[in-house]
């Protein structure tokens, strides 16, 4: 969580959002201001969230419903920030895909989804807009696991 700390404070992000208490625990022993409120989330909003997997191949983030953040966490704030374990770190997405059905077993994620960057469109009169929608930036944090 220091470096969460210090992250936030060089970028000068005032708020935050989270909701797994994994992670609200170590935010409340350091004493990191964050809601669990999810009225709105204003511009600049920061969310703070686990993972399911992360694929080296793809440079991907897999997330998923189950977490306890919900679905539109992943997709509306600008910035998202995740917490993951290297015993997450995968090298091909069928990877991730076996770390979920060992994990939740019959009771599969409603939804799976992939965070690789920031999406982009040109559906509006042609011209490139991104993000279109989802987390402008996404920054990993990556703990050691390893037994």
């Amino acid at each position: 969580m220091d470096h969460v700390v210090t992250l936030a404070q060089e970028n000068k992000w005032k708020q935050f959002y989270c909701r797994e208490e994994q992670l609200t625990k170590l935010m409340d022993r350091v004493e990191f201001p964050y809601t669990g409120e999810e009225k709105s989330f204003p511009e600049g909003m920061v969310a703070i969230t686990s993972c399911e997997a992360l694929v080296a191949r793809l440079g991907s983030v897999i997330v998923s419903s189950k977490q306890g953040s919900g679905r539109r966490l992943f997709v509306v704030p600008t910035i998202h920030i995740i917490v993951a374990y290297t015993s997450q770190l995968v090298p091909e997405l069928k990877d991730a895909m076996q770390l979920i059905k060992s994990k939740y077993g019959d009771q599969i994620p409603s939804m799976i989804a992939s965070l690789t960057g920031p999406s982009r469109t040109a559906d509006i009169e042609k011209t490139l807009v991104t993000p279109a929608h989802g987390p402008r930036d996404i920054f990993v944090f990556l703990i050691d696991d390893a037994a």
